[in-house]
């Protein structure tokens, strides 16, 4: 094959639903060939996009399209001072739009080139919500009726919406929650939930940080007779040594990892086997490299894979996920989305949502485009999303 090398790399954002995109597109030195990858920092979009135009392009510029894997390996270390967001998620964009040349090139889905098919479709689950036991019961079964078997159940959004205590006068604004109604409410709405449903379905719960590790800890054990699929992030990414606490002491499986960003962070709770599912955002490690590196190391140990899959992640990174997903032997769950019409009209080829299943559509590469004159009619907005700025119920700042 002649060499084909990179003549272009360029940075999209675009913000067709509720979260901001951003979106890398690596041209080759081959008329027409192309690949796109998600470097989605919806927090901080525009320091990824002065991350790849200002410091990976000059670098990429004419390198071999081929080279994956040093590619990525200089990528990682040419910063020097590594594993951080905004670095991660500009190697991830290229990382996924060179995977995506790759099948192009090879006339395969990249599933194939990374093993073949384990399964043909993944698994999803869905948030069911609601006001009150009851409207949350109603949502889960609506999600039942179209055939899902993984739900995961929220009362009123993370950290719950229980009447608040009243603040000190001349608070800060943010996004007000009480941790202590929180943990009392979850107990509560599973025995509800249960009592209804029985155990034939299984229902997951986002805990997303919002209580003190110990709290987490009796959360977990109060949870563990309603046999949860999982119980997601109860500790934030600084408090990792509560997880042998909480191993000890509890046997509701734990998932974790959305916010986690480098190897020193995850190693740990898997060659311990201190949780059951790994969380991770992929484009926040660096793309498809180092994650097909991280399932692997993650199936040796017993652990299964929960890719992060909200709005926030580009539909070209949920076709990423899936890719993941029908290629690795211990995958466990994929978070769902449903793309908005919007979504599929600047991204043509989102994976398929159907009966409780995520589809590939079988086209080469990532099976996946955008519409940059669609893109365009989509711009971001500015400031940092109102959801992240936490406060407990006596105005503290806390990490969501």
């Amino acid at each position: 094959m002649s060499n084909i090398t990179i003549r272009d790399v360029r940075v999209i954002l675009t913000m067709p639903d509720t979260s901001r995109l951003v979106i890398v597109k690596v041209e080759t030195s081959e008329p027409e060939l192309y690949g796109v990858g998600c470097a989605t920092f919806t927090q901080r979009p525009l320091t990824v996009r002065s991350a790849v135009e200002d410091y990976l392009k000059p670098f990429l510029l004419g390198k071999d399209v081929m080279r994956i894997e040093d590619l990525w390996q200089t990528m990682y270390q040419n910063s020097y001072w590594r594993n951080g967001p905004t670095l991660n998620n500009a190697i991830s964009g290229v990382d996924m739009a060179l995977w995506d040349i790759k099948g192009k090139l090879a006339g395969m889905p990249v599933y194939e080139l990374l093993g073949g098919k384990c399964r043909e479709a993944a698994a999803v689950y869905r948030h069911a919500d609601g006001r009150n036991e009851a409207e949350i019961l109603e949502n889960v079964q609506a999600y039942m009726e179209q055939g899902y078997q993984h739900i995961r159940c929220q009362w009123g959004g993370y950290g719950g919406r229980t009447e608040l205590k009243v603040p000190p006068e001349q608070s800060l604004p943010g996004a007000y929650y009480d941790p202590q109604a929180y943990a009392r409410s979850v107990p509560r709405l599973f025995d509800y939930l249960r009592s209804h449903l029985g155990y034939a379905i299984e229902l997951l719960h986002d805990v997303h940080e919002r209580l003190p590790p110990i709290e987490a800890i009796q959360l977990a054990k109060q949870l563990e007779p309603y046999r949860l699929f999982f119980l997601e992030d109860p500790f934030p990414p600084e408090q990792n040594d509560y997880f042998a606490m909480l191993r000890q002491q509890c046997a509701t499986p734990i998932a974790m990892g959305e916010l986690f960003n480098n190897p020193h962070e995850w190693i740990p709770l898997i060659t311990n086997r201190w949780i059951d599912f790994i969380r991770v955002h992929i484009s926040q490690i660096g793309g498809l490299t180092p994650a097909k590196k991280l399932a692997t190391l993650c199936e040796a140990f017993g652990v299964r894979t929960a890719w992060h899959g909200p709005g926030d992640t580009s539909p070209v990174g949920h076709a990423a996920n899936l890719h993941l997903d029908l290629s690795s032997h211990n995958f466990g769950i994929q978070e769902g989305h449903a793309f908005s019409e919007q979504e599929r009209e600047v991204f043509p080829g989102c994976p398929e949502l159907r009966g409780g299943y995520l589809y590939a559509n079988e086209k080469p590469g990532l099976g996946i485009d955008i519409d940059e004159k669609q893109a365009a009619r989509y711009p971001c907005s500015d400031g940092p999303p109102e959801w992240t700025l936490a406060r407990t119920w006596d105005g503290t700042a806390a990490r969501p």
